[in-house]
């Protein structure tokens, strides 16, 4: 049982912890911390929080589990902060999509203050964004990904594993570097291409799109997300981003190939070959 569960960001992720931590009693009490007391306000009338505030330290005193749930380049401006304001025995995790940079941070805070911080990251979301979206069920069967070190304190990531199959989800463990390159190639670089393909069909003809059918549709739904999440992401894991991009170009370059040289039988042994991959997709 956590005594008092403190969310940052209070948005589709955060919304959704505190929804699904309401919903299992995982906490006795859960406070949100956010930009703005009356975006804020939604969770308190509904009952998923008990208190909300705009002060980070106020929101963090007392709290013995802190889940920060802001933007990914937020997250790592607010660890000096958190830092400062979280008590000693707390246990800090955070849901940001680029590992990395993030940890590095923590564990730089670290060596002047101990304080146990478990990087974390659930695979689980939305092209919509915002609180009036979030819900209990977000996590049940996703996936979430820790990123311990060996200077993890090995009973937070305990904790912070228990409190996430808890919510429903399962839970797995990737180095901060290896996060990142695995969610560039299944998450980062799918989202970009979205946006892009959208982007050149409109250039193409966008008359073509008004009779887009559902193909189309489910293929480029994440091009709907938010741009200002997507900003941040894309900078954020830049590095490896433009190594999944890379990998693209050239398998996208393979099969434009085969088809301008007209090899039939070729052409379709490669996408009965990628087919096989996609329907070994659990």
């Amino acid at each position: 049982m956590i005594q008092r569960l403190a969310i940052v960001g209070l948005g589709l992720l955060g919304g959704s912890v505190a929804k699904a931590a309401r919903a299992e009693g995982l906490a006795r009490s859960i406070v949100a911390v956010g930009r703005s007391a009356a975006r804020l306000e939604a969770a308190r009338r509904d009952g998923s929080v008990d208190r909300v505030t705009t002060d980070l330290a106020a929101g963090l005193r007392e709290a013995d589990f802190v889940l920060l749930a802001a933007p990914v380049a937020a997250i790592e401006g607010l660890l000096p902060d958190v830092w400062r304001a979280a008590e000693p025995d707390a246990t800090v995790t955070d849901v940001g999509s680029a590992k990395a940079a993030i940890v590095r941070a923590a564990e730089r805070l670290a060596a002047a203050r101990s304080l146990a911080f478990v990087g974390g990251h659930p695979m689980a979301g939305s092209e919509q964004s915002g609180y009036a979206v979030a819900r209990a069920d977000l996590f049940q069967g996703a996936t979430v990904i820790l990123t311990p070190t060996e200077r993890t304190d090995l009973p937070a990531a305990k904790r912070v594993t228990e409190f996430w199959e808890a919510v429903g989800a399962r839970v797995t463990a990737l180095d901060p570097e290896r996060h990142d390159q695995v969610v560039a190639a299944i998450s980062h670089l799918p989202h970009l291409a979205a946006y892009a393909l959208v982007e050149s069909v409109a250039r193409l003809d966008g008359q073509a799109l008004h009779v887009a059918a559902r193909g189309f549709k489910d293929t480029t739904r994440v091009a709907a997300s938010d741009p200002r999440v997507w900003r941040e992401i894309f900078l954020a894991n830049r590095a490896a981003l433009g190594q999944a991009l890379a990998a693209f170009r050239a398998a996208l370059a393979e099969v434009e190939a085969l088809i301008e040289a007209g090899e039939g039988e070729r052409l379709e042994r490669k996408l009965a070959e990628i087919k096989g991959v996609r329907e070994r997709l659990s």
